[in-house]
């Protein structure tokens, strides 16, 4: 049986995906397994060994179409379900599956604090698409492959961190799922272990003020990797201290130590650390109680009502006593 599943973006919704990736190719007989993504996130998956071929989306739309009816697929799992995904499947004819967005449940709880969401992470709900095939979640949680080619040595690392490192992961793609620079730079000042700094090259003049100003025990990594670089960086950790965003996931699927910290959005939305079965090493950190949160199921580049309090009144000392005992 050839599968396609389609999943588009972004990092952490992708890793998100690796579970029923892995459930159907060991679950399903004989099935041959292709994935479609963007380009750009195709390092996410090169070295899973439970894809058989990625396909990637061209410029060209109709060069792309013509690739995938080429393969002749049986079905088509839609684990993106937006316009283009919609596109393909009906291009392709074939059957399919689609996952279920929950849009107006997410609208309802942006807009009118109604929570009418399902009380399940978005893995379990992605399990649902392929109920009918007899797939059953195997309870692994996610998966991430690194080649060798970007590991990451210790021994190549700097020496104040060469001996082992709490990974802070410091970007986020919004304004409003970053902790200000001015309080990491204060949280890293409390930790008495190595910290590595993560982030994109964004994020790079942000590491370098942090990583200058806290006392001397934080080197920032920020745009000196690529993903799968960073994400070694990741499983070596001692523990894990990040924002909503793509290395959050990575970290889960390593079965790391975490402790996330929300600000505009909210773990409810179903997109939380998804940790193996029994794997309890995963800690929400929040300011619960704001009227005005979730104000988005994103993120803005300012906080909508100036103030900033869901990130602004999270407590320094407690990222940093469990960064500690962890």
């Amino acid at each position: 049986m050839k599968i396609l599943i389609i999943r588009f973006s972004s990092i952490g919704d992708i890793v998100l995906t690796t579970s029923v990736v892995r459930c159907v190719k060991e679950q399903v007989k004989n099935a041959e397994i292709h994935f479609l993504t963007k380009e750009i996130f195709f390092p996410v998956l090169e070295a899973n060994p439970y894809i058989n071929k990625i396909h990637l989306l061209h410029e060209s739309e109709r060069e792309m179409i013509r690739e995938l009816k080429n393969e002749k697929f049986d079905l088509i799992i839609d684990l993106h379900h937006n316009i283009r995904s919609l596109r393909v499947k009906v291009a392709l004819g074939v059957e399919s599956r689609t996952f279920n967005k929950i849009n107006f449940d997410k609208w309802m709880m942006v807009n009118f604090k109604i929570n009418g969401m399902p009380s399940i992470h978005i893995v379990d709900r992605y399990f649902e698409t392929v109920k009918s095939l007899g797939v059953k979640n195997d309870g692994k949680g996610s998966d991430y492959f690194i080649s060798i080619t970007d590991v990451v040595e210790m021994h190549s690392l700097p020496l104040m961190v060469s001996q082992g490192y709490v990974a802070f992961v410091i970007g986020a793609k919004h304004f409003t799922k970053r902790l200000p620079v001015k309080k990491i730079t204060e949280i890293c000042k409390l930790i008495n272990k190595p910290i590595i700094l993560l982030g994109g090259k964004e994020d790079q003049k942000a590491g370098e003020e942090i990583a200058a100003n806290s006392e001397y025990h934080a080197w920032s990594a920020c745009g000196l990797y690529n993903i799968n670089q960073s994400a070694s960086l990741i499983r070596q950790a001692i523990s894990v201290i990040t924002h909503d965003t793509g290395l959050m996931h990575i970290a889960a699927a390593f079965n790391k130590k975490i402790l996330s910290i929300w600000g505009n959005t909210i773990p409810e939305f179903g997109m939380y650390p998804y940790l193996p079965s029994g794997n309890n090493g995963s800690e929400i950190m929040e300011v619960s109680g704001l009227n005005c949160r979730p104000c988005s199921k994103l993120g803005f580049e300012k906080c909508p009502q100036k103030h900033f309090n869901c990130m602004n009144l999270i407590s320094n000392k407690k990222i940093a006593d469990w960064a500690n005992e962890n």
